[in-house]
């Protein structure tokens, strides 16, 4: 009855155009919600952490980087041994909670001590680190609040929250920053991360009521292997030569956004903080637009025109392209407009297409070796790659030129990597079929 009476002209089309049922309605409103005002914060917080990078030299910063990737893996050893013994609905809004409180702590830091070096140089470490947790912690109560079917009809819906609250956040400090300034900014990120607090409730409520799902945040770990030490898998990570060219794929990626990032902050050493902030976000903002206009329209088009092989090296042979015309124009804005091609093909082409290539191994594997390369690979090549990018500008005396050449043949194999990439993709998914039949 109750049903017959909900399911008006509304509900109806809103089912039609989103597959979402009329009791998941209020869940997944929340959720978009939540997800929005997290990404949001977080875009909010970026520009203004990277515009502090061009305060310091290259073997600084390469330092901050070092210091990121020590306090990660602290960090997530943290979280790790917390979540084994809390139950996770209480863990999610004190994450939230302590971040928040966090940045009012670095307010009330640089209000204190205006322009202080040590607390800047702090607050851009904790940011990355912060980085690390916001989205991460969202993804993993969503899995617990909804049931397979309903995540595989929901999920898509709910990302468009994290997309539209990525657009949001640098759009707000490209128009504000002006007025609110850089340092306030920190006190709009923790009201928009305390926001999401009573929402967490409701969805809990929702959970087992409109949801019609147990309460499984007790037994989360077990059932998600959010226990998994994130270094646990690294010998199944060496052993595994599919498991290590992917990881390869994934240094070569990070090596060219380390030099970007380098290059980019360079020119706007002489700007103010707050300049510097809304040029950061200009950026993130031109990425995640033109990301979501190619997720949307093409991401889906080219991976079945053109086949894995082609697609995982389609991103790279544009920046082969890309490196060779910031040599022959060595200019500030071509290595911006360079930056934003880069990103948004990553978030749009690349990345869910590598994503793919984790389908061929078994879960154990998964889950034990994908934390490995998201962290150890990831966050560790971050310090590689800056060390090797400060190599060649102090010690080599490489320029943009020099580094541009160099960018482009780190391109060049990084191309090579994921066409070999794809066809092991191709040959292993083939065989799996067959043996299937």
């Amino acid at each position: 009855m109750n049903q017959t009476r909900q399911d008006g002209p509304l509900q109806r089309a809103i089912k039609a155009a989103t597959k979402v049922e009329p009791n998941e309605l209020k869940a997944t409103a929340l959720s978009f919600l939540w997800v929005f005002l997290v990404m949001s914060a977080w875009y909010i917080l970026r520009p203004v952490r990277d515009a502090l990078s061009s305060d310091w030299t290259d073997e600084q910063l390469s330092w901050l980087w070092t210091s990121t990737f020590f306090f990660s893996a602290i960090a997530v050893s943290i979280y790790g041994a917390v979540i084994s013994r809390v139950r996770f609905n209480r863990i999610v809004p004190g994450v939230y909670l302590f971040f928040a409180l966090s940045f009012v702590g670095f307010y009330i830091a640089g209000a204190t001590l205006s322009g202080n070096d040590i607390v800047n140089r702090v607050y851009y470490v904790w940011t990355s680190v912060f980085g690390l947790f916001h989205l991460s912690v969202f993804w993993t109560f969503m899995s617990g609040l909804y049931n397979k079917k309903q995540a595989e009809r929901l999920f898509g819906v709910i990302a468009v929250g994290a997309t539209t609250g990525a657009i949001a956040g640098p759009a707000f400090v490209s128009a504000f920053a002006d007025n609110i300034g850089s340092l306030n900014m920190l006190i709009v990120s923790a009201v928009l991360l305390l926001a999401p607090l009573p929402i967490m409730a409701a969805l809990s409520k929702l959970r087992t009521s409109a949801l019609g799902n147990p309460d499984l945040s007790g037994d989360l770990l077990r059932n998600n292997h959010l226990g998994v030490n994130p270094f646990s898998g690294f010998a199944r990570f060496v052993r595994n030569p599919y498991l290590l060219w992917i990881g390869l794929f994934i240094l070569l990626y990070v090596c060219l956004s380390t030099f970007l990032y380098y290059e980019i902050r360079k020119p706007l050493g002489d700007l103010a903080q707050v300049r510097r902030s809304q040029i950061w976000a200009n950026i993130d903002l031109a990425v995640n637009t033109l990301a979501a206009v190619t997720a949307l329209f093409a991401t889906s088009r080219l991976t079945t025109r053109l086949g894995m092989p082609k697609t995982l090296a389609f991103v790279p042979a544009i920046m082969v392209v890309a490196w060779t015309v910031v040599a022959a124009n060595p200019a500030a804005l071509t290595v911006f407009v360079v930056q934003v091609v880069r990103r948004a093909g990553n978030y749009s082409i690349t990345r869910p297409a590598r994503e793919m290539l984790f389908t061929l191994v078994d879960s154990e594997t998964r889950y034990k070796a994908k934390p490995v390369i998201d962290t150890v690979v990831y966050r560790g090549g971050d310090v590689v790659t800056a060390w090797f990018y400060t190599a060649l500008t102090t010690t080599v005396g490489f320029g943009l030129v020099g580094i541009a050449t160099v960018g482009a043949v780190i391109a060049a194999l990084w191309a090579l990597v994921g066409t070999y990439l794809g066809k092991i993709y191709v040959r292993e998914s083939t065989n799996g079929q067959e043996e299937a039949n």
